[in-house]
């Protein structure tokens, strides 16, 4: 007589695979899932920096990007410095740690120039922490240009190894 179907023994042998399978592939697909959060919350930041110093030139007003509760990590939101008119405001779906040299604002001139509270121009780097054995460092770098660049290579100093 010719079988047809699958007997007992194969079918809990193949969910058995299925299972081994399931487990060796969750913790690849939360290290990528959180990379792709983190690379997903440099480039807003990157862009918000961006649209910041556009919105400065444009209509010729300091325009400040703050972290939200002081902590980049959480979110940003962007603002006229003069009249407090809240332009913009991002939350990150999950809190990330991100740590930088601009302190607590980044400061557009009615020039676009990156400004420090004394005046003085201001350029640093905002750092999306991931593991430490992580081979790609999520940078978003301020020149004193003003200009915004998103860096992904190895960082020569990272700011999130000492945090």
């Amino acid at each position: 007589m010719k079988q047809q179907g699958v007997t007992l023994i194969q079918m809990m042998f193949a969910l058995a695979l299925a299972g081994v399978l399931t487990q060796l592939a969750a913790p690849a697909y939360n290290a990528i899932s959180k990379d792709l959060q983190r690379a997903t919350a440099a480039r807003e930041l990157a862009q918000a920096l961006r649209s910041a110093r556009g919105q400065a030139l444009l209509l010729q007003q300091a325009v400040a990007v703050q972290p939200l509760q002081g902590d980049w990590g959480i979110g940003w939101r962007v603002l006229h410095v003069h009249s407090g008119e809240l332009l913009r405001e991002q939350r990150l779906g999950t809190n990330l740690k991100i740590v930088g040299s601009v302190g607590n604002e980044v400061r557009f001139s009615a020039q676009g120039i990156p400004l420090r509270g004394n005046g003085g121009f201001l350029g640093g780097t905002l750092e999306v922490c991931g593991q430490p054995d992580d081979a790609e460092r999520r940078q978003v770098v301020l020149a004193p240009s003003g200009r915004v660049s998103l860096r992904t290579d190895a960082a020569a100093r990272p700011l999130c190894a000492g945090s």
